[in-house]
């Protein structure tokens, strides 16, 4: 019998021997019909286009098939071209259109344009490999297969108090030839690391940019070391769509898909999740002066913010700023989300520069920014995490006010600052550290802790262990003149700038480093660590490592012997929070007895119990937690008290009363030697005065009521 055949699976055009015919104008980008490839493209000011067929790797393209103005509607151009080997196809487009910068428009048909949906790119498919300076297009829009088994695997939707997130880069994490992985500095090798994050205590790691950028951008070599200087960091996107190849061992056979693919299936076997660090603040297009790889020759105007001169607005501190509230650019930034949502099963994002999203097409913030507001109540988001850095380059700090409508987190850099300021032993910070202990409820009052994401490092800045080594930043190597970085690092180096044989120096860095991760691990809120953190890694002083693949951004495995104290103290401590619920509370403390235990749900205290301390002088905290309020089902916690003393002298600490038949039990104590500054769970020795505690010089301590 025969079988109907549809009438669009045949052409009706013909070019060069290439049969296509009108194509369907949904979805953007190249997608896969029968017989062929639908190809749609969208551009408000071109003339023509035609579209650039390619083999894979070739110089030449082997076909150019203009798009016949019937096959436009409105603003789109698609058709779809018959008998295409799929495996082997390159492509791009050549736009036609003004070019008259003072109106806003580039347009050059000489170049021939990546498409902005394209989600493979090929042409930089080796880390650093030396690219073709002459090629014709470097870089070549691909296409992918869903043909991924993903078996039972699904986004883990963790509650967002329970996360304690590590912040890494793929290829510095595990470059380093101490990381004893086949494939350093590649999606397959943090795979050989799962083992390594699950007993540090990890259930979310935070992949900074892994969007296809160009790491030859702005390359030069150092005057001061004759080395390469590079774009390490990659927050300078080519393409929004596409996995870095450079990221990926099977990159130069076009796998970096998969293999991205199987990295995010076996962390979501083993608990973790899966955030994206995703950076639509700019491109790698850069301003004026900058090379057209695909938005600016594909429609300036409506993809950048510009002047009245027709110059780019730069609130990014790159050269360029998307234009995020443009409707067809807020559409492409939620297509690309919805994408690695649904395709990659990613948990959440973080939006680098976010408060860039909330700017109109002449840079004023908007009050209701209808992205952010488009991401906030998505259906296919609705699951995922996002996560605001909530300031940009040109002024624009919101943190505590960024528009949230009940979805949206922050990386809380008020957080960051109070407590490098009150580790350092800065008067006055007692007030503000009870804000941020508590999950910044002056800053997140209608939104709960969780809307803190608290940080003391992260990839912009110092490590933890150079915050108490370095005064000041040493920058030299990144061949500025040391004039790049931030100056406000609110860092103290105990006493000696840089590394030093006193052993009371590093005596009481270690300590510090210690003081950081406890009051991490026991603010409301939830907790972020920089990769190499737990093992103290330095990066020298220099606090903007972003044009470095070398040891100050590669994580040194190698410490981890001689840093074992500190390695063996962060995974406990993230253990500790684990175990206790009342650490992680969903919604803010009441700072009232509300289930009838005699104890409010927290309770601050200084050198004496129920009196906290807040003159300017004052250098001492406490507070206790009454575990009784933090029922989850029918967990009721131990009661917990912390005491940091930030004065370069032990005090006594008078102790909160508890109730009868509970004794105080010490879990932590960073002024001791390892191995006796924090005990297991359950294992907790019983202190021998339960009335007062000496709190060493600069030291925390943390007791359970048991």
């Amino acid at each position: 019998m025969a079988t109907d055949i549809r009438i669009d699976y045949y052409p009706t055009h013909e070019h060069e021997g290439i049969k296509f015919r009108r194509g369907h104008a949904l979805p953007f980008g190249a997608t896969m019909v029968p017989n062929g490839i639908n190809f749609s493209i969208y551009s408000s000011a071109a003339i023509s286009c035609t579209l650039v067929l390619f083999e894979r790797g070739e110089d030449a393209p082997f076909a150019e098939i203009p798009f016949p103005e019937e096959f436009r509607t409105g603003n789109v151009y698609s058709m779809i071209v018959f008998d295409l080997d799929y495996e082997r196809l390159e492509y791009g487009y050549r736009m036609d259109g003004p070019f008259k910068p003072e109106e806003g428009h580039r347009f050059d048909k000489s170049v021939i344009l990546c498409d902005p949906y394209a989600k493979a790119i090929g042409g930089r498919d080796t880390w650093l490999a030396t690219p073709n300076w002459d090629d014709v297009y470097p870089y070549r829009s691909r296409l992918v297969f869903e043909d991924f088994d993903w078996e039972n695997d699904h986004a883990l939707e963790t509650p967002i108090e329970d996360l304690v997130i590590y912040e890494m880069h793929v290829r510095g994490f595990t470059q380093h030839p101490s990381s004893g992985v086949k494939n350093p500095g590649t999606f397959a090798a943090i795979r050989s690391k799962i083992a390594y994050l699950k007993e540090l205590g990890i259930n979310c790691v935070e992949l900074m940019p892994i969007y296809e950028f160009d790491e030859w951008e702005n390359s030069r070599e150092n005057p001061a070391t004759g080395g390469l200087i590079v774009n390490f960091w990659g927050y300078s996107t080519v393409n929004f769509f596409s996995p870095k190849a450079g990221f990926a061992a099977t990159g130069k056979f076009g796998m970096q898909v998969d293999e991205l693919k199987t990295l995010i299936k076996e962390l979501h076997k083993h608990g973790i999740e899966v955030m994206l660090d995703v950076v639509f603040n700019h491109t790698a297009e850069g301003d004026h002066r900058g090379h057209t790889i695909s938005f600016r020759g594909i429609d300036n105007k409506t993809y950048y913010m510009l002047t009245p001169e027709g110059y780019y607005f730069n609130f990014s501190g790159t050269g360029n700023t998307l234009n995020c509230n443009n409707p067809v650019v807020r559409n492409m930034v939620l297509d690309c989300l919805r994408y690695w949502a649904a395709d990659y099963h990613i948990d959440g994002f973080r939006f680098d520069l976010a408060a860039i999203l909330g700017r109109d097409q002449n840079g004023a913030p908007l009050s209701n920014p209808p992205l952010l507001e488009s991401l906030a109540y998505d259906p296919i988001l609705a699951k995922c995490k996002l996560i605001a850095e909530a300031w940009d380059a040109g002024g624009l700090y919101q943190v505590g006010s960024f528009p949230a409508y009940g979805r949206w987190a922050e990386w809380n850099g008020k957080y960051r600052d109070a407590l490098r300021k009150y580790l350092k032993g800065d008067e006055g910070m007692v007030g503000e550290m009870v804000q941020r202990i508590q999950g910044s409820p002056d800053l997140y009052y209608y939104r709960g802790p969780t809307a803190s994401i608290n940080f003391i490092s992260c990839h912009d800045g110092f490590t933890l262990y150079d915050i108490f080594a370095y005064n000041e930043k040493h920058n030299e190597a990144n061949g500025e003149n040391n004039n790049d970085g931030g100056n406000d690092n609110h860092s103290w180096n105990c006493g000696v700038e840089g590394e030093t044989d006193d052993p009371e120096i590093n005596r009481l860095r270690h300590k510090q480093i210690k003081n950081a991760l406890t009051l991490l691990m026991v603010s409301q809120g939830v907790p972020m660590i920089l990769s190499g953190d737990e093992m103290a890694t330095t990066k020298g002083g220099n606090n903007n490592t972003y044009c470095h693949d070398n040891e100050l951004n590669w994580v040194d495995w190698s410490l981890l012997e001689p840093k074992q104290d500190i390695f063996h103290f962060a995974q406990r401590i993230t253990k500790f929070r684990r175990a206790h619920p009342v650490l992680r509370s969903a919604t803010h403390f009441e700072h009232r007895d509300y289930v009838g235990s005699g104890y409010p749900d927290i309770s601050f205290h200084g050198t004496q119990a129920w009196q906290c301390d807040h003159s300017e002088s004052s250098r001492c905290l406490a507070f206790m937690l009454d575990g009784a309020h933090a029922k989850r089902g029918t967990i009721l916690d131990d009661t917990i008290y912390v005491a940091a003393n930030m004065y370069w002298d032990a005090l006594y600490y008078e102790l909160p009363v508890l109730p009868e038949g509970k004794k105080w039990h010490l879990a932590v104590n960073t002024d001791m030697p390892s191995g006796q500054d924090i005990f297991e769970i359950g294992k907790e020795p019983m202190i021998e005065d339960q009335q007062r505690f000496l709190v060493g010089p600069r030291a925390t301590i943390i007791l359970i009521g048991k």
